[in-house]
């Protein structure tokens, strides 16, 4: 039952072509319907598929660089009123819409700005109002990689840190 959201990845590589319409409105539609702190739904999502703002995304620090071939990003732009409740609410949606992704046949990864100032930048690029929080955008696209995991022995302890399992 679980074996499909155990395949869920942050994707980096991705096939050049566009997404569809209809799996992007699907994935708006599972964003929109993720729980979110008090129910205050704190986001506005803003699509992004012009290639040369991906690119100056990508420009923005290195570990984040691999944007730039992403044929869509999804901005999580949030009220930025309440930082704690936000950053929960902004990782719920993130993560959901990587499992959306996923199902769809696609793959998602998320790409964190990095710090105030390259917020502040990521903000100039999509034309965000400056009082807002725009911290990351998720990717989405047909992946073109598969990645492996670490057993389950070399990340778990039981009862205690390093014990294995009896």
């Amino acid at each position: 039952m679980t074996k499909a959201l155990r395949k869920v990845r942050q994707i980096r590589q991705y096939a050049n072509e566009p997404v569809s319409a209809d799996a992007l409105v699907q994935l708006l539609e599972v964003a929109r319907w993720t729980g979110s702190s008090r129910n205050s739904q704190p986001w506005h999502f803003l699509v992004i598929t012009d290639r040369e703002k991906l690119k100056r995304i990508s420009d923005l620090r290195p570990n984040i660089n691999w944007v730039a071939a992403a044929p869509l990003a999804i901005a999580i732009v949030l009220d930025g009123e309440s930082e704690m409740s936000e950053s929960y609410d902004e990782g719920r949606v993130t993560e959901r819409l990587l499992i959306a992704a996923h199902m769809l046949g696609l793959g998602g990864g998320t790409a964190h700005y990095g710090t105030a100032e390259h917020q502040a930048a990521a903000k100039k690029i999509l034309g965000i109002p400056a009082d807002r929080a725009a911290r990351s955008v998720v990717t989405i696209g047909r992946p073109t990689r598969k990645g492996g995991r670490k057993p389950l022995s070399e990340i778990v302890s039981y009862e205690g840190w390093g014990m294995s399992k009896r």
